[in-house]
């Protein structure tokens, strides 16, 4: 079922009771979420809870004028489009309007239409300013999700659920090692669900002393504590209409986990201090590295929260398991770095050095490795002794999961770069010449040396493979089964 669009939110502040009446019933009618204030400091009370998408906003009212407050409103949400009304519409009023930044002005009297035709624009105007920003967000997002490149079936097998479940609002628990990409996986759900367009609150159990976590999660009133001074409000609440990731979740404190509990069943929250109910619409996905089952027996995590969270789990492989894609994460990477660091290449023994490290810190220990390879590489080529890792065996060096084709062109790829430089190299004839003889002396080795059976399985006839074995110089008796 299709969900509707979530009405814009709409805060009318004018000291006219007649004419915020007449405003009030119309955008209602018009089918706005709408809130009336009486004067200037009300208005900003109200739009200090919650940013509003639009405000009509009289310049003269009792209290704060309405140029000051516009000042304000500025200040605490700049995307938010406010259209200033008044009685005395002279040319300095809207000029100092604009010059604050208003979308427009209202000079009144004004019919209802007119503010109705304002409202959509408005409107309007923001909903193309926030896809500028997302656009522009975007394109940095292609960077981030670059990190989550991978040909390996496992990580094949990620991108397959994230298109399952991204649509959905189900909860889901990233599972992996440090530095495997657990956020940026998250963000990718999030990017291509239909909350793409609302936020994108992250925190961190484990980066966050216990004793603050709950105020930073649920907010605070004024004065719930020594040094609230004023009211906050937590990433449940700034997460509302988007979702909400909550990393390491293993390492949240026991008597938190019950409240985070609470708050997922119920969908309302409390501020700390505060006694009012808040209800929340956030999807939450959790991360963690730990072994939650294990401290589940242990009395560490509670069981009803790790089934709350655990609807969907997706598993991060680490980077040891799919060493196949360290090439192609080294290339990403260099693209990624080189407008600030300057184009680079990568010799192929350094990256027998990439391919074979164990990469204890996984992709985000990678990017590291590169982007100080990239600094100390001056000559525009990295080479091993620009690497912060050791040498590694030979064997370790070859992808040990990767296919057969994978490891021929990874070989032929390193021929190529040598001849660049070459006008002409008659390199197909070059290339195939490398691959056919060891192809002749695996298959003679595997038949023992029988030209007919080899001439079968190689689908040639047995003249044709005696001419490339003369060519290649391979005698058959000499090859050992």
């Amino acid at each position: 079922m299709t969900q509707s669009p979530t009405p814009a939110r709409v805060l009318i502040a004018d000291d006219e009771d007649g004419l915020r009446w007449v405003l009030e019933k119309g955008l209602r009618q018009a089918g706005y979420e709408v809130t009336a204030v009486r004067d200037g400091d009300e208005a900003l009370r109200a739009f200090s809870d919650a940013p509003f998408d639009l405000v009509f906003l009289d310049i003269r009212m009792p209290g704060t004028d309405g140029l000051t407050v516009l000042a304000k409103l500025r200040a605490l949400a700049g995307d938010a489009h406010v259209i200033v009304m008044t009685a005395h519409g002279t040319m300095e009023t809207a000029i100092q309007a604009m010059q604050r930044g208003a979308y427009d002005y209202l000079a009144k009297p004004f019919d209802l239409d007119e503010v109705l035709l304002l409202a959509e624009r408005a409107l309007a105007a923001g909903r193309l300013t926030q896809e500028v920003a997302r656009l522009k967000t975007g394109l940095q997002e292609v960077w981030e999700f670059g990190a989550l490149i991978g040909r390996h079936p496992r990580m094949q097998e990620v991108y397959k659920t994230i298109g399952r479940i991204a649509a959905s609002d189900v909860t889901v628990l990233l599972r992996g090692e440090s530095g495997t990409g657990k956020e940026l996986v998250a963000r990718a759900i999030h990017h291509y669900s239909r909350r793409a367009g609302r936020p994108f609150v992250a925190v961190s159990s484990a980066a966050i002393p216990g004793t603050l976590l709950e105020s930073e999660l649920f907010g605070h009133e004024r004065g719930a504590f020594t040094d609230a001074k004023e009211r906050k409000l937590g990433k449940l609440e700034l997460a509302h209409g988007g979702t909400l990731f909550l990393d390491e979740i293993g390492d949240m404190p026991p008597e938190l986990q019950t409240k985070l509990l609470r708050a997922l069943q119920e969908r309302t929250i409390e501020r700390v201090g505060g006694q009012e109910s808040l209800r929340i619409d956030v999807r939450v996905l959790a991360a963690t590295n730990r072994d939650l089952e294990t401290m589940m027996r242990e009395g560490r995590f509670r069981e009803d929260l790790f089934y709350r969270l655990n609807v969907v789990t997706v598993t991060l492989p680490p980077l040891r398991e799919r060493r196949r894609d360290v090439p192609l994460l080294v290339e990403h990477l260099l693209a990624k770095y080189a407008t600030e660091l300057g184009e680079r290449g990568v010799a192929p023994e350094a990256l027998d050095r990439l391919v074979g490290h164990d990469w204890p810190g996984n992709v985000r220990e990678l990017e590291n490795v590169v982007q100080r390879a990239m600094v100390m590489a001056t000559s525009g080529v990295i080479l091993p002794e620009h690497l912060p890792i050791g040498p590694v065996s030979a064997a370790a060096s070859v992808a040990i999961d990767a296919t057969l084709e994978e490891i021929i062109e990874r070989k032929l790829l390193e021929c190529v770069r040598g001849l660049r430089e070459h006008a002409s190299a008659n390199l197909y004839d070059l290339m195939v010449g490398l691959v056919e003889k060891p192809l002749l002396r695996a298959v003679l080795r595997e038949t023992g040396g029988n030209q007919v059976r080899a001439a079968q399985i190689l689908g040639i006839n047995r003249n044709t493979l005696r001419k490339k074995l003369t060519e290649h110089g391979i005698e058959p008796d000499s090859i050992e089964g």
